[in-house]
């Protein structure tokens, strides 16, 4: 990846602070209203689900980790290693915003998946030319 431009390094990183704000939404903040509301839960239905959304922040934390690491180890350590922890990350964060599409395609869901999975989708694009 350190030999496909820097572009591709930049959205992985954005797209590895997009994945900390996730965790930080999740998994911290989960219980605001504003939270809430942008996930479309409604405030009667919040404590039903907390559990998941604390589980999936961690999630998003520990791919943000993954890929975070990679763009350092591209430059500081094992490029192979770099390589592998970005890209792997990347496509995770990508598929999953197609899972989040195929399993609520409303309108109000594009704009999550647009943000969840745009950034990785860059960096999969640059790395496959």
């Amino acid at each position: 990846m350190s030999r496909v431009n820097a572009v591709a390094q930049v959205f992985a990183l954005i797209a590895g602070v997009l994945h900390v704000v996730f965790f930080m939404l999740e998994s911290v903040l989960f219980r605001r209203p504003f939270v809430q509301r942008a996930f479309l839960v409604r405030p009667e239905n919040a404590d039903a689900v907390r559990t998941w959304a604390f589980n999936m922040g961690f999630y998003n934390l520990f791919l943000a980790a993954g890929v975070i690491a990679g763009v350092i180890l591209l430059h500081t350590g094992d490029e192979t290693v770099g390589r592998t922890l970005t890209l792997f990350g990347c496509a995770a964060m990508f598929l999953a915003s197609i899972v989040l599409f195929a399993s609520d395609p409303r309108v109000a869901r594009l704009r999550s998946v647009a943000l969840q999975g745009l950034a990785p989708l860059v960096v999969l694009l640059l790395t496959a030319v």
